[in-house]
Order: C-alpha cells, then structure tokens, then sequence
C-alpha cells in the first residue's frame, strides 16, 4: 500500500466514496465463468493491475518471481486508488482485462462484493501449494476477507495491514523532556506541553472520513474491545452506551488540546503524512503500513516525498494507541489483507497467473521479500522480517517495537473494513463528521446512524 502507503487512501476513499451504479456492479458480480485454465504454468506473458503496491515495490515483486519463474512475464500497472473501481469494471466485463486484478474486504475500492464473479476460485491452487492444512500457515485475517459466502477463495492475500497504533518522532519528545501518553490525561498534558514550545503534538485528517473511523473505532475498542465488529455485522447497535462514550471523547479532542487547529480542513494524505515525515508533527495515528518508513531508504524516500530538501529522516517509532477510557484494555489492533491478488476467469493465461499468485502469497522467498519491506505483514504466520537484511534508520531505537508490533498483528483477527459495507461506510464517515464539525451530538449522530437503511 504503496509508495504503498499511500495506497492507504484506498482505506480513506473506502468510506468516503459513494455507492456506484448497482446495475453496473451487478454486470461485473455476475460475470460468468468463460475461461477455462489455459497456458503454461512455466511460461507466457501476463498483466497484472491494481491500485497497490507502488510501482517501485511492484518491481521488486517481480524482480524476485522471474528469478524463479524466467519465461514468465508479468507486466504490472498501477492504477490511481480513486479510478480503480471505473477502470477495473468495464476491463473485467471485456474479454481484454488483466489476467491477475487486485481485490480487497469489505465494500469499498476493489470490493470482493464487487468483483468476485470475475474471479476464478484459488482453494485448489493454495492446497496444492500449502497442502490441505493450507488454513493453519496463513494469517486467518487473510482468507477471512477474500472468501465469499459461498466459500470460493476469490483472492490470495499477499500481506496484511493493521490499523490501531500511533508513531511518534522521538526527536521531538526528546528535545521538550517528554514522554508519549499512555492514557487521555497524558495526552492532553502532553499536547498542552508541546503547544507551549509551538510545535503541534497530534496531527489527524480529521476531514478524511476513513481515518476518523480508525480514530473511533481505536476509542472504542479501549472501552469493549470488539464491540465495533459486532455492531459492524448487526449483531449490536450504534446506539449502545458504549460507542455514545467513545464518540463523545472523539468530539471533545477538537476542544480539549489534542486535534490540531483546522483538523476538519485537513486530509491524511498528504496532509498530516507530510507533516510528520517531515519533523512538523510530534504525533500521528497510522497504521502498520508506516513501518515501512523505518527503514533508511524508505524513509529519506519519504521526506524527499514531504518536500523537505536535504533533510535527514528521523527514527519513526511505534507505540500503543491509549488507553483513553482508562480501562486497561488492550491495546486495539484491527486490519485486514491489504489487498489480495485474483485470476481473471476469463484470461487466457490463467496458469502463468495462477504460478505468479499464488508464488508470490504462498512461497518462503517471496513472502520475505514481502515482509522485509516492511509495508505488509507477511500471510504467511512463519516468516518475518529478516533484520540483519534491513537498515533501520535507527535500529536501537526501532527494531524492538517492530518486532513487537508485529507479533500483535499476527494475533489479531477483528477486521478494520472487512465487515464494513458501502451503506455503513457511508453513515459512519456521516456521522463522524457531523460529531466532529459540532452539527449533532453523539447520541443524535448515533440515532441516525442506526436507522440507516442497508448498513448490515
């Protein structure tokens, strides 16, 4: 995701996009099967389209594939996160689409929803690959997201991504003598600290619905963790007390310190992901996406990217979100497969497709190139980053918490957007705008929410 993470945007436009045409997303859901596998597994040229990962570390991806595969060609296009679903329509519907396309959870950009009858079921291929205990070496936050309810594996996942945690610059802590919060108090103190000195403590695109919802969803999770899921799936209801306590302490961070001035008037990216990477903002909550800026060229990369010339990168660091209820909960992790690659059912180069997919998701090699560029989590629960392979920007300072951080990831299963569909993603970005711009209280707002025709 991404410079893949700014394919992160993908996880914004998910709830911020509105519902496309039904017929037309009828069409391509419904695509009948018309391919049967041809080619060779061995050889052939095949294309591959999706909106991550970046282009750079696309080439990596295949750079390592061809090493093992030679005479099979992949030619990667990357396609802007917010023209995916209006590209990717009408080219699965043809009979000239892309032999492999990108499919993400949930029912936003990508959507399995959308896109899985154009997708050739992968259980056999991951069977024979893995063996039939295929389901106990994978992340199960994988398969879970891109398997339909018919039980076709309409995707495989290549890595995750998980939302929850907060980074910080230690540079800035260490040079005002202050520590990251722990609980809301500290992080009011803290903000209210750095204030003082004219520096901005947390940043949020608080006027990008998406990284609100990872705001809240965090909040409330520090309250009951798992609520969130459950009323994501119908099986609770906005309007429990709790979500009206997490929602109420989102809309007092506009007021008491912590959200910048003109939060509503800023987006994650580039917005608040500029400013931090270039030493603006002490802190931000993202997910593990941003690992990737840990690394010396990932992060020179990025602060080139931030506009700041001949800066030099600073030790990005994790830490846990919070704990902002007081609680003791937990701290909340939430995510999904980035995005999981699928077949076209109606390529002619279905076996060089199927090779390259499920090589990348399911071999040792390919998946720690994967997990050693630190954008996904690895689907593979035994590989992890080899860090003697890696140059952390500073090791000392970063390598423990990615270790750790990690290490959560692979224990977490409640979904980030997997359970979310288009009409909840609408009402949910709705509503957190309408609690954070002081148009309705957080019991109204939740009101309105629950009564939304569709949203499980």
């Amino acid at each position: 995701m991404f410079l893949s993470s700014f394919t992160k945007k993908r996880r914004t436009l998910v709830l911020a996009l509105g519902v496309a045409s039904s017929l037309a997303l009828a069409l391509v859901g419904c695509s009948p099967s018309t391919a049967t596998a041809s080619g060779s597994a061995t050889s052939g040229k095949i294309t591959w389209w999706g909106w991550t990962p970046e282009i750079g570390v696309g080439k990596q991806y295949i750079a390592a594939f061809n090493k093992v595969y030679p005479n099979i060609t992949v030619t990667y296009k990357q396609v802007a996160t917010a023209s995916y679903d209006s590209v990717i329509r009408p080219a699965l519907a043809s009979s000239v689409g892309p032999d492999v396309f990108n499919m993400a959870p949930g029912g936003g950009i990508g959507s399995i929803g959308s896109y899985q009858g154009s997708a050739v079921d992968l259980t056999p291929v991951i069977t024979k690959a893995l063996g039939s205990d295929w389901k106990s070496k994978v992340a199960p936050i994988g398969p879970a997201g891109l398997t339909t309810s018919s039980g076709k594996l309409a995707a495989l996942s290549v890595g995750s991504t998980f939302a929850g945690p907060m980074w910080v610059n230690p540079d800035l802590f260490a040079k005002y003598n202050l520590t990251p919060p722990t609980t809301l108090d500290e992080w009011i103190s803290t903000c209210a600290a750095f204030k003082s000195h004219g520096v901005t403590c947390f940043e949020q695109g608080a006027g990008d619905p998406g990284f609100n919802m990872d705001l809240i969803h965090a909040i409330s999770d520090s309250i009951q963790p798992g609520l969130w899921t459950k009323a994501s799936t119908g099986k609770a209801k906005w309007t429990d007390p709790v979500f009206v306590q997490a929602w109420t302490i989102f809309q007092k961070m506009f007021s008491n310190g912590i959200m910048q001035t003109g939060a509503l008037g800023t987006q994650q990216y580039p917005d608040v992901n500029n400013d931090f990477l270039s030493g603006k903002t002490a802190m931000v909550m993202m997910g593990t996406w941003y690992m990737q800026y840990s690394t010396a060229a990932g992060a020179t990369a990025a602060v080139s990217a931030a506009g700041v010339a001949n800066a030099k990168p600073f030790p990005v660091v994790s830490i846990p979100f919070p704990d902002v209820a007081g609680k003791g909960n937990p701290a909340p992790m939430f995510g999904d497969a980035d995005f999981g690659l699928a077949v076209n059912v109606k390529s002619k180069q279905q076996k060089p497709a199927e090779t390259f997919v499920t090589w990348l998701a399911t071999n040792q090699k390919a998946q720690q190139v994967v997990s050693n560029a630190l954008n996904d989590i690895s689907a593979l629960t035994n590989v992890s980053p080899s860090w003697p392979d890696i140059t952390l920007v500073d090791s000392t300072k970063q390598q423990a918490t990615l270790d750790t951080l990690i290490k959560q990831a692979g224990t977490v299963t409640e979904p980030r957007l997997g359970a979310i569909n288009k009409a909840l993603g609408q009402a949910l970005g709705v509503a957190s705008a309408s609690v954070a711009g002081g148009k309705a209280t957080p019991q109204e707002a939740l009101a309105t929410l629950q009564a939304t025709p569709g949203i499980s």
